[in-house]
Parts: structure tokens; sequence; C-alpha cells
């Protein structure tokens, strides 16, 4: 037998399995899909016509009115969530991660012209890839531009809030808007049902889910997707039955020729019914805010294949009932069931509608998650309700405002008119947002043409534009609610960056060179006790502020002393590998470390216990493998691997406020972006082995002694000459938000019986 003959065919082999395989995963992720993107899209034919002919548009006698809202309704569905999501906004991912605030991180971390930039991704393997295309002239000067400008920056992120708290807005409007409209069909079969039950039995299946969301997606959500598949059969399948039955010809409204002859015709009545036309492609923002759970192949598989064909037949099938029963504009859709199908499709609507207001939900959770992990969100509890994926999380205060705010419109506006005129206005921001965002990501991340980033901007933002006239017109009939939650949500996110923001600062800026704290430290009398002591601040270099602070009162600290510093990134995930950069701060025999540990913003926080273990190994890792450490001042990264070490160099320069070099040995200003690799100490260098098993033992010992951990409790104060609107900020909205946020020794799940405390007042 010739063996190396066939070598290509089992190569050949291994290659179709593999393809297989892929295929398959890719198949079961589309599957998936169905019960978490979608529902919000899906569920969107049970309202629009009713909320397109509420106004003043009226049927004649002719059909250009039903032909021209299905040419829009159409071109919207094919434009947005087709061209512009699926095809062209998906690629616009954060290393698999989408939505508004990943659209943010991604021009953080690539092209620098955000607020959010963080120091310590330089580092990351995984996120400091080299452009493939020689940087183009426009993209350099946007950039520049920007970097110019800080004004610009400030405007820009505050862009990106509002967009998310729309985001946050629709959580409020899709739970609401669909629940009420699928419990309406219930007064078709019963017209004498007086209007108050609808909204009570509304209400009931609202509280019952939010009261799931504690369960997680993760027990639940095994239902979702069935439920979606047979809701996109069913107004498929009707459609498909209503055109043949009723008006086969509404096929013409394809053509885009309607559209001009609806407007010609509709005149401002058909401008003024785009404020409904625009609910069809709710949901549409999903598709990209989700992205992370999928991959973008199985979310276009997806749509293209299955969801976009049933919505087309769906409406389609509704304008051919329509078209010959112009007396049911308000309850079209129930009214176009078979009447062998009615109480079948309305309890599968009703389980649709639940699908699509989890998914909205869950992308409220994770959106808040973000901004709270970046510093943009008070301080909240977070519960990740599945071991395997962290995405899948649920945050009891936000659920419960959630709840009270959609049973308080449900009740207060009781009409699906105002609320859909509520929840057109908060969808379209949104997508008008991605679309300034997608501007800069073509120039200034993808490095393209200036040109091709304003075709993509003027051609879909113009569309979004005039669906967004219609809606501002709307504003005195429930419009104004969407702008008054984004302004309440925008004013608490910005102010909390604020005050986050000078905090920081604050610290930065009175942080304590170690030579001159151990000079001062010697002539009070300075006494190490027995013991591992943790310092939680921000600092990431210098003795913070708060400690200093606490020595001066009280002159005695442990003799192992660990500055942990927790930095949330802008990307997505940090690998296991990369989380923890160890260092030694002064001399061998001060014993003094400091421990940077980086998250990124998808990823949930630890349990504290092995955390602590985890650290106190890394460091232990950091003394077998340290290498003239006491001398180079090196910053290291501990793999997972004890094979080898990562070692990021640091320039031995000393800064402004040093003196020396051993009194900054981790600053972040100088890191150098060159990245080497050595392994272990070989059989030759076991003296200096022996020398650092000797530091390891000191610190296992001191460790059994006990271990305490010190934050700071501090009260961020404007200095008397600040102007007004900067002592409301800060004295008041941020003082408020910091007084009924979690206290950072919750947060980081640090035992009270351990904890030390050190009030402190800054004065920004």
């Amino acid at each position: 037998m010739d063996v190396e003959g066939g070598l290509p065919a089992v190569q050949s082999t291994g290659r179709r399995r593999t393809s297989s395989s892929s295929w398959k995963a890719t198949l079961l992720l589309a599957y998936q899909s169905f019960g978490v993107v979608y529902g919000d899209l899906c569920i969107s034919p049970v309202y629009v016509y009713k909320n397109t002919f509420s106004g003043k548009l009226r049927l004649h006698e002719e059909d250009e009115e039903i032909l021209g809202v299905l040419s829009l309704v159409f071109w919207s569905l094919t434009l947005i969530p087709l061209l512009k999501y699926i095809i062209l906004v998906l690629g616009a991912d954060d290393n698999g991660e989408g939505g508004t605030f990943a659209l943010y991180s991604l021009m953080c971390r690539r092209s620098r012209i955000g607020l959010l930039n963080n120091i310590h991704e330089g580092s990351l393997s995984a996120y400091n890839q080299k452009e493939p295309r020689e940087e183009l002239k426009s993209s350099l000067a946007i950039k520049c531009f920007f970097e110019k400008h800080y004004s610009l920056r400030v405007v820009l992120l505050l862009f990106v809030l509002m967009g998310t708290s729309m985001v946050i807005g629709d959580g409020v409007f899709t739970p609401t808007m669909s629940v009420l409209s699928a419990v309406s069909g219930l007064r078709i079969k019963f017209p004498e049902l007086h209007e108050n039950y609808t909204v009570l039995f509304a209400c009931f299946v609202l509280v019952g889910l939010f009261a799931l969301q504690h369960c997680g997606t993760h027990r639940v959500g095994f239902l979702f997707a069935p439920i979606l598949l047979a809701w996109l059969g069913c107004i498929g399948g009707i459609g498909i039955y209503n055109i043949f039955k009723w008006n086969p010809s509404v096929i013409r409204a394809l053509s885009p020729y309607y559209i001009y002859n609806f407007f010609r015709k509709a005149g401002q009545d058909g401008w003024s019914s785009l404020g409904g036309i625009v609910l069809c492609i709710t949901g549409a923002e999903a598709m990209f805010a989700d992205l992370g759970h999928f991959s973008k192949l199985s979310l276009r598989l997806g749509f293209t294949v299955v969801v976009y064909p049933c919505l087309v037949l769906a409406y389609m099938g509704e304008a051919a009932y329509l078209s010959k029963h112009r007396e049911d504009l308000q309850s079209s859709f129930y009214k176009a069931l078979p009447d062998r199908v009615f109480w079948p499709v309305l309890v599968i609507a009703t389980l649709a509608t639940v699908v699509g207001s989890q998914a909205i939900i869950s992308a409220t959770f994770s959106i808040i998650s973000q901004c709270r992990a970046l510093g943009c969100f008070p301080r909240i509890k977070v519960v990740h309700t599945s071991s395997q994926v962290h995405g899948q999380i649920y945050i009891p205060e936000v659920n419960w405002v959630l709840m009270f705010l959609c049973l308080a419109v449900t009740v207060g506006f009781r009409d699906t008119e105002m609320i859909g005129n509520a929840y057109g206005l908060a969808v379209i921001l949104v997508m008008l947002a991605t679309t300034c965002l997608m501007f800069l990501v073509i120039t200034t991340v993808w490095n393209r043409n200036v040109l091709l980033a304003a075709l993509f901007t003027v051609g879909f933002g113009s569309i979004e534009l005039m669906y967004l006239s219609a809606c501002l017109a709307k504003v005195p009939h429930g419009g104004w609610l969407p702008l008054l939650l984004s302004l309440v949500t925008l004013l608490a996110m910005s102010t909390w960056h604020y005050g986050t923001k000078k905090k920081k600062e604050y610290e930065l800026q009175n942080k304590v060179c170690l030579d001159r704290f151990l000079s001062l430290s010697s002539g009070i009398g300075l006494v190490r006790v027995p013991g591992v002591g943790f310092v939680y601040s921000s600092a990431v270099n210098g003795v913070p502020p708060m400690f200093a602070h606490f020595v001066t009162n009280f002159p005695a600290f442990h003799r192992v002393l660990i500055f942990v510093s927790i930095q949330t990134l802008t990307v997505p995930k940090v690998s296991p590998d990369e989380r923890f950069l160890v260092g030694r701060v002064g001399p061998p025999a001060n014993q003094l470390f400091r421990c940077v540990v980086r998250y990124g913003y998808k990823e949930g926080r630890w349990d504290h216990f092995n955390f602590e273990n985890q650290l106190l190994m890394k460091v232990v890792e950091f003394l077998e493998m340290q290498e003239e450490a006491a001398d180079s001042g090196e910053l290291s990264v501990i793999p997972a691997s004890p094979r080898a070490q990562q070692l990021v160099d640091v320039d031995a320069a000393p800064t402004a406020s040093c003196s020396s070099s051993s009194a900054c040995e981790i600053d972040p200003g100088v890191v150098s972006k060159r990245v080497r690799f050595e392994e272990r100490a070989g059989a030759g260098e076991e003296e200096e082995g022996e020398m650092k098993s000797g530091e390891v033992k000191t610190l296992l010992e001191e460790r059994e002694s006990g271990v305490s951990y010190m934050i700071g409790h501090t009260c961020v104060q404007a200095h008397e000459s600040s102007p007004a609107v900067k002592k409301f900020a800060v004295n008041v909205v941020y003082g408020f938000l910091r007084r009924n946020s979690r206290r950072p020794a919750a947060e980081l799940g640090v035992p009270h019986t351990s904890l030390i405390e050190v009030g402190m007042t800054y004065t920004v």
C-alpha cells in the first residue's frame, strides 16, 4: 500500500469533518438565536398597521394607501434590519461583542478618540494586532481633530450615553407595548369586555415576566426558540393564506414606486404615519446588541432564511386583508385570523411577547452591567445566573424599577397608540446613534475612505431622520416619556462618570511617592504588625492618599502589604493568562507588592475567597519566577501556565513626583509595548531559587497570621470656589448616587470582620 498516497484523502476527510462540525455549531446557534434576538422584531405585525392608521391617515376606494404603507414596511425591513444591521453593522463587532457601548469601546482602544482609554491594554496580545492597511490621511485627520479638542470627546461620550439610555428606555416600552397589544386580542372575541380587564391581564403578565427574571435565562430559555419559531410559522402561513384568499395583487407593493405614490396622495398625513411604520423595525438594534451570545454567521443565517421572509409574508397578508376589509383598521391583525386558529395564535402571540420582552430585558441588564464596569453607572448588585455563560445576569434593582415603570406606563397610557409614539421615538434615536458612531468606526477603525463612511451615514441617516421627524411631531402625544426617561438616565450616568473621574484624578494628583512615604514613616515610629494586608485603590503607582492618611494617624501596617488595583478595560474579555500584573514596590526588604487585576467589561466579578487565594498564588509565582526585579522594576504578567512568564518592561526612569526608580516601580505612563518570554530558572540558578523560597515562606507564614483588607470610605466634595453647576453635580447628584449605591466593600465581596475602612474627604 502506498502510505503517502493515502495522506491527501485522510486530510480531506479531516477537513470535511471540521467543516461539518462548524456548520452544525452555526445551525445550533442560529436555532438558539430565535429565542433571544428576534422576539421584539417578530411581534411587530400585531400593532404596526393599527398604529399607522391611528392618526388622520384613512383608506380610500383605491388601494394606494395600503400599498404605500406595505411598500414602506417592506423597504424599511430591507434597508434597516437586513442591509444596515445584518450585512454591514454586524461587521463592526468588538471581538465578538456588539451594541452601542461596544462600538465606543472599539473606538477607544483602536483609534484613541474616547475618554475610556486604559493604559494597561497595550500589553494584551489578543487586542494588540497591527492594522494591515496604511492609515489614510482622512483617518489621521479625524483622530488628530478629536485628540486636540477635549470637548469633542466629552460630547462623543455623552452621545454614546444618550444612545445607551435610549436602549434602557426600550426595556420599559417593549414589554408594555408587546404584552398590551397581544392581550388586546381578547376584545375581538369579547367586544363587551371592558378595557380595564385587558389592562389588568397585561399587568399580571408583566408581573409574572419580571418575577421570573431571577431564575435566569438558562432555566426558562429552552422554551423560547420553539415558541418564536411557532409564532413565525403562524404569521408566515396565515400571511400566505390571506394573500391568496383576499388580494394576491398586493405583491405590487414591492416596487418603490408605491412609496412615491403614497406620499403624493397622502401628503402630510402620510408623513405623520411614519411614526407608526417605524415600529416594524423595532428590535433591529437587539440583533447587534446580542451579538456576543452568538456568531455573525448564525444571526445572518437565521434572519435572512427564516425571520425576514416570514415578516414580509405577514405584512403582505395583513395588507391583503385590509384591502377588502377597510372597516377593521384598528384590529386588522386578529380580524385577519381564520376562526379555527384564533385562540392558538392568541396564546402563541402572548407567549411570543414574553420572548420579545425577555430579549430586551436581558439586553438592558447587559448594557447596564457594561456601563457599570466602565465607571458610567452607579455600583449595583449583579447576579450571574449561569456558571458557564457570563452574559446571563440578573440585576435585582434594575429589574424591579423596570417592572414598576412598565406597570405605570400600562396603567397610565392604557392605549397602544400613545405607547407606540413613545416606543418609536426611543427606537429611532438608538438607530441614529449607531449610524453616527459607524461613521467614526469606518474612518478611524476600519481605515476606509471618508466618502464611503459619508455614503453610509447619509444613506441610512436620511431614512432615520425622516422617521425621527415624524416621531418628534408626536412628542406631546406620548413621545415625551422616552425623552424624559433618557434625560434622567443620562444625567445619572454622566454625573457618576464625572464624579468617579474627578475622584481618580484626585488620587493620582495626591499620591505619595514611596521614598517620601518611608522617610515620613521613619519619623513617626512606624510599626510592622504580623499578617498580610490588601490595600484596594484605583492608583496603579505610588502610595494611595487614603493609605498615607491612615498611616499618618495610625503608624502601623502589615509585614506583607499588597496594593491591589482592579481595572476594567475597554475590551470584552481578558485572557486568564494576562489578567494579573504583579510587581515589587521598593526594595525586597520592605515586602511591598502591587497587583493590577484586569477584567473586560463583559466579565463578571470573582468569588472573593478564590480571588484572595489566586492573588496570593500569583505573588508566590512572581517571587519564584522573578529575576532581578529589585533592580529593574518590572511589572510581570503571571500566566496561567507556570512554564513561562511574560514580562512587560517598565522604563526605569522615575516620574516627576519620584526621586528614584525604586520609588515608582510600576509606572503605567512609561510602560513599553515590548513583550518578551523567558523560561523558568534552570539548575544553575539554585542559589537564587533558595533566596526566593525564603520570601515565599515568609509570605505564607504571614498569611497564617491573618489577612486584612483596607478600603477607602471617601466623601467627594466640590471646592468652595467651584461653579454652582459643578457643586450641584458633585455635592448633590453624585453624593446622592454614592449614598444609595453599593458600598465598595460589598462590591468587592470583602468579609466584614476583616475590613478596615479609612474615611477621607476629597475636595475636587
